[in-house]
């Protein structure tokens, strides 16, 4: 019977080792077609002759970092909607170690940060935990929408939905269809139900997404008496969104003469960073913003060369992991505070308390 007990538990483990082998192999494999494609077109070589402009690649930090702030204010007045008590302090701390277990799991725990903030916060709040939850689920809701209508007023502003390419302008169009759905979708979550829930239930019955679509609604739920965070958040979610795609813009005029003009780039960066829903860490983002980069043309007519998008979707990524830093040096300090959260969470959720 101890023997069965311990295969038992032993599968689980093993399914999520393999969940995350068969995304990190996932991941390696686009970086490195990427890579090749790139070495051939010699992007790589003629990145190192061309004169950088350092300026503006110190801005693309700066830029990124006060974005990445801003979403963890935005966490924070979600949360304290709910109740939670929470200083700004502890929101910053616990936000930037979420982070960098977004970047990295697989170097500090296989827990990602959405469940770290999750869990750090309910070790502090007892009883707690739903909201706590919530609070992570509704954040990244917002995030996610607002993200899409950036890119919809993008498309509306840069006529893309004319471009002579028909690529872009079936991107263009499907950009405002799932913006209009999601816009229609919060419409029904956090007004009156007039089915008593039913329409809920039948939307946990879709194959795959189900689930995560219920939860979504249940934590939307959470905060229909809150709509002023909501807004609040909404707001900031907008200043996240155009503060990325600037620092992406700032990144590629620093190492590229000509590029796609920074409206366009309010198109690009939305649409590569919706690439986050695909269950893969790296390698989705990078694909779509190096197909963007040959396919729109920039101020002058041309268009940049396949593989040169790829180049700056790895300087962003450089400077991910540089501002991570603020993270690693929380994680360094409280390290053994982050495994007992972590472990007590991970307990209550076995034992059919979550």
């Amino acid at each position: 019977m101890r023997n069965r007990a311990v295969t038992a538990d032993r599968k689980p483990a093993l399914k999520k080792l393999l969940v995350i082998a068969l995304k990190w192999g996932a991941s390696i494999a686009i970086l490195a077609f990427l890579c090749v494609q790139a070495y051939q077109n010699d992007v790589f070589g003629q990145l190192a002759d061309r004169p950088k402009q350092w300026p503006l690649l110190a801005s693309a930090l700066g830029v990124y970092f006060t974005a990445l702030t801003i979403t963890v204010l935005r966490w924070w007045i979600l949360v304290r909607a709910l109740g939670m008590a929470l200083t700004l302090r502890e929101a910053l701390r616990i936000g930037f170690l979420a982070y960098l277990f977004n970047l990295a799991p697989m170097g500090i725990g296989i827990v990602g940060g959405d469940l770290l903030k999750a869990f750090l916060l309910a070790h502090r709040q007892a009883g707690r935990r739903v909201d706590a939850l919530a609070g992570v689920v509704v954040d990244r809701v917002v995030g996610l929408l607002v993200l899409l209508m950036v890119a919809s007023v993008a498309v509306f502003a840069t006529d893309l939905g004319r471009s002579p390419d028909e690529m872009l302008r079936k991107l263009a169009l499907a950009i405002w269809i799932i913006t209009l759905c999601g816009l229609v979708g919060t419409v029904m979550v956090l007004g009156p139900d007039v089915t008593g829930g039913r329409w809920a239930v039948l939307v946990e019955r879709i194959p795959y997404v189900g689930k995560t679509l219920r939860r979504a609604i249940d934590a939307l739920r959470a905060y229909r008496h809150h709509l002023s965070a909501l807004s609040a958040a909404a707001c900031m979610s907008a200043a996240v969104h155009i503060l990325l795609a600037v620092s992406v813009f700032l990144l590629a005029a620093g190492l590229y003469q000509q590029t796609p003009s920074l409206a366009m780039h309010f198109v690009m960066v939305p649409t590569s960073l919706a690439t986050g829903v695909v269950p893969i860490n790296y390698g989705p983002f990078e694909v779509v913003l190096n197909l963007l980069y040959a396919r729109i043309p920039c101020s002058d007519g041309a268009y940049m060369v396949q593989g040169q998008g790829f180049v700056v979707a790895l300087g962003y990524r450089i400077v991910t992991l540089l501002s991570a830093a603020v993270g690693l040096a929380y994680y360094l300090a409280g390290r053994r505070d982050v495994a007992e959260a972590i472990h007590d969470e991970v307990e209550a959720e076995q034992a059919g308390v979550l």
